[in-house]
């Protein structure tokens, strides 16, 4: 899997894109619907993965955009062949909306695939449905670059210094004391499957707080992921329905499509969904988790942000914040990309920055 630390894209050039679809169809709306920015340059296609393969020396890709059922060669053995040959060439995934897509993207994330997008379905005219693919592609593709035009045009971000790092990898970014730990709550996006699967794994048998997660996924999607995580861990895994009652040593996943909060019903906590409009273009939302259990919980739930594009659960970490809670947020390093997290550690709301690996053993040192 790719890692964080953009990819300069100079001014004047673009990034360069391989489209891999049998459908012609869908091979053409791609192509025009990449074509509209001015920052993409589709330089070739292909009908499946032996003719993509032999395409991506002589055409030098940035991304290649994948489809998951193709002839001769799919999409999925022709993303094992990719990684073995171009470790670091980005590949998005064309996925479904269905049982076997989901599944097959899980897949191709835990193979190193670095993000997917879903094929567009009834979404009316033909240019309805270029502009929903372009909304939701183009943003996919530019989180992995940094483009010098978008450098020049606005405000550079506020550079991160970091505090000397500890032997473990810890960077103490603050002296805050965090309160006794009820939960854990946690906000995850791009990369976060795979860094899910490594992080759940580490929680001992014995954890007995609640840890919430909110990953940006459509629905089926996030109820596949669930499954997979339980089979990595002791702990409850479970996809999150409405009025489910929060209990110790559970796991709960967001719904694809529904915002996931936490309300008390009397003694005991409850799980609440809703369809509420979605917040930084995301449902279910970070932010809204966030601001459910800094209220439900105050400063005893540990809030914690990892990879991701965007800056989902910035809003809500700054309430986690003043109600007192210890923030943990993953470092640029481990992460494929630096979004979410990038943008609480440069607001200065974080209390430690560290490497993937060291996000449980932070959170059970504050236990």
């Amino acid at each position: 899997m790719t890692r964080a630390g953009k990819r300069k894209i100079a001014s004047g050039e673009r990034i360069r894109a391989l489209v891999v679809d049998d459908s012609v169809i869908i091979r053409r709306l791609v192509t025009h619907a990449l074509g509209e920015d001015p920052a993409v340059q589709v330089v070739g296609s292909a009908a499946n993965g032996v003719i993509a393969l032999k395409m991506i020396p002589l055409l030098n890709p940035d991304v290649v955009t994948l489809d998951i059922e193709m002839p001769e060669m799919d999409g999925l053995e022709t993303l094992r062949q990719i990684r073995k040959l171009y470790p670091d060439l980005i590949v998005i995934m064309f996925s479904t909306l269905s049982e076997r897509g989901a599944a097959i993207t899980i897949e191709a994330l835990s193979l190193g695939a670095n993000d997917y997008v879903t094929k567009v379905a009834n979404a009316g005219s033909l240019d309805q449905s270029m502009a929903k693919l372009r909304g939701e592609l183009v943003p996919k593709f530019k989180q992995f670059f940094s483009l010098e035009s978008d450098s020049a045009a606005g405000v550079a971000p506020k550079p991160f210094v970091a505090a000397r790092p500890s032997p473990l990898g810890v960077r103490a970014v603050s002296n805050r004391q965090s309160r006794a730990c009820e939960a854990v709550a946690i906000g995850v996006s791009t990369g976060g499957p795979n860094a899910l699967a490594q992080l759940v794994p580490m929680f001992p048998a014995d954890f007995r707080q609640p840890i919430f997660i909110v990953q940006h996924m459509p629905p089926i999607f996030t109820r596949l992921l669930a499954e997979r995580l339980q089979s990595l861990t002791k702990l409850r895994v479970r996809e999150a329905a409405e009025g489910m009652l929060v209990e110790e040593s559970n796991i709960y996943i967001a719904p694809g499509d529904y915002h996931m909060m936490v309300a008390r019903k009397g003694t005991a906590l409850v799980i609440k969904l809703n369809q509420a409009e979605p917040e930084n273009s995301c449902r279910p939302a970070v932010d809204v988790l966030f601001r459910s259990v800094a209220e439900v919980y105050g400063g005893s739930v540990m809030g914690v942000i990892l990879t991701g594009m965007g800056q989902d659960g910035l809003r809500g970490i700054e309430r986690l914040r003043a109600v007192g809670s210890y923030i943990v947020a993953q470092d640029e390093a481990s992460s494929v990309v630096w979004g979410m997290p990038g943008a609480v550690v440069n607001a200065g709301l974080a209390d430690s920055v560290v490497d993937l690996k060291c996000v449980v053993p932070e959170i059970r040192r504050h236990l």
